[in-house]
């Protein structure tokens, strides 16, 4: 694993020529320290006194808001670092779910109560720019000298346009299949069987096949008898986290790109490609399959979440990504693991995304809010957060220590390291303006689509139209 992982930096730079194109909020977890945490934490107070001296002057106290309470531990840890080497500056770090961060992020930057650092999103960050509600960090990184080759593949491009800087990577994520062992077994299928799954627009392939067997209506029929009623269905072969929206990060974009298609063709296109026969088939091929009961329906996924029905047993695959993987070591109700993504007829394809830290430009204390966004997007705290084994750093080092994190819990995350690996295994988030705009325009027509109540390649150009009218003006 060690030597597969040390050539990440090589492949996601291959990777990073491909221009084309996290999620909700995960619920808490505690990692239990060890003594490889421990002994990481005390070697980034050390690296934190060594390289940031103590701020001198007035005491500044720095919010630093988060969604992610799975990556809190991890980035109070940092913050207790950097505040030992500075005394005069305060981290004060509030983490909330996913849709009241945003609300209240949005909220602040209106009221003048946003908080000086937050945990951005790609699909956020261009908008906020646009409205110039962030700090241009490009001055800071070449006053200090920041080395930014240390962050993995086209990582740091992600945040950049125009010559301007709005966020230093965190981590990257991909995406990977989650499996119920228990139902496999039931069903007489093998983790290579789901590993070696294809997939096709004709006919499903073979993963067509595996989530339909995995299907149990409640009198014990799977999906490929003539018996089974996909109206009382026990077990999904299938569960995904709903519509998806505009982009299906964790629903879709992984059967999608394996068609050969695109969202949009480089980074800040100004068009989309909605109205492609091929992303149309491959979204009716999902709505489909709910209707057949082989994938669990959009009211049910509404009603419960994606990963909650999955962790209560309701399902023999989940498709999710690789900042999920500690929620389903607290949660699930079953021995689980992770498998990789179906081939597709232009192979295994993941969404890769990658978080960063903004500076808000309200912040009346921005030379302090630099060195706190800084430090945390520094290697020296990349490595404790590796230790934590939640997410993987945007570092290699720290990516290392994730790996060896996660083996220490008895986890193997193979399934995200190998897709990040492979050659054309990935593509970019989809970065682009009007994000906002293009996810009320998608959300409710793919909510439509989901729900049975219009055929995919009926609305689905007109709602490409309006998105592209938007880059018209």
């Amino acid at each position: 694993m060690k030597q597969r992982i040390s050539v990440l930096v090589a492949l996601l730079v291959v990777m990073s020529m491909v221009l084309t194109a996290c999620a909700g909020a995960a619920p808490a977890a505690a990692p239990a320290e060890s003594a490889a945490t421990t002994e990481a934490a005390a070697s980034t107070e050390a690296t934190a006194e060594a390289a940031a001296p103590a701020a001198s002057g007035e005491a500044v106290t720095i919010e630093y808001w988060l969604w992610d309470s799975n990556q809190l531990p991890a980035y109070q840890a940092c913050a207790d670092a950097f505040m030992k080497a500075n005394p005069n500056i305060k981290v004060n770090i509030t983490q909330s779910g996913w849709s009241d961060y945003w609300n209240n992020i949005q909220t602040g930057m209106v009221a003048g109560t946003a908080p000086d650092i937050f945990t951005d999103h790609l699909a956020k960050y261009p908008e906020f720019a646009a409205k110039e509600q962030l700090v241009d960090i490009q001055p800071f990184i070449e006053r200090d000298g920041v080395d930014t080759s240390v962050y993995l593949g086209q990582l740091k491009d992600l945040w950049g346009r125009e010559g301007k800087q709005f966020g230093l990577p965190k981590d990257w994520d991909t995406i990977a299949l989650v499996y119920n062992q228990t139902a496999l077994d039931a069903a007489g299928v093998t983790v290579d069987d789901v590993n070696n799954a294809t997939w096709n627009l004709d006919n499903g392939g073979t993963f067509g096949e595996l989530i339909a067997k995995l299907s149990i209506d409640e009198n014990g029929n799977n999906g490929t008898s003539p018996d089974f009623d996909p109206t009382k269905v026990k077990q999904y072969g299938l569960i995904i986290n709903g519509d998806g929206g505009p982009y299906g990060q964790t629903e879709w974009s992984w059967l999608t790109a394996t068609t050969g298609w695109q969202p949009i063709d480089k980074l800040y296109a100004t068009a989309y490609n909605y109205g492609d026969e091929r992303f149309s088939s491959t979204i009716q091929w999902i709505a489909d399959n709910m209707k057949k009961g082989f994938i669990m329906p959009q009211e049910q996924v509404t009603s419960l979440g994606g990963s909650a029905a999955f962790n209560s047993g309701l399902g023999a695959l989940h498709a999710n990504g690789s900042w999920m993987i500690g929620s389903f070591a607290n949660d699930a109700t079953f021995p689980f693991g992770f498998a990789r993504l179906p081939q597709g007829p232009e192979g295994r394809k993941s969404m890769f995304n990658g978080l960063a830290d903004s500076i808000w430009v309200g912040s009346k204390h921005q030379e302090e809010a630099w060195q706190v966004l800084k430090y945390l997007a520094s290697p020296e705290c990349a490595d404790t957060v590796g230790t934590f084994g939640v997410v993987f750093p945007a570092q290699q080092s720290a990516v290392d220590k994730a790996v060896e994190a996660y083996k220490a819990k008895n986890l193997d995350v193979s399934a995200f390291t190998q897709q990040a690996l492979e050659k054309d295994g990935t593509f970019l988030f989809p970065v682009t303006d009007h994000a906002s705009e293009i996810n009320n325009i998608m959300t409710p027509v793919m909510q439509s689509i989901m729900l049975g109540q219009a055929k995919a390649a009926d609305v689905l150009p007109a709602a490409n139209d309006q998105v592209n009218q938007l880059f018209a003006g």
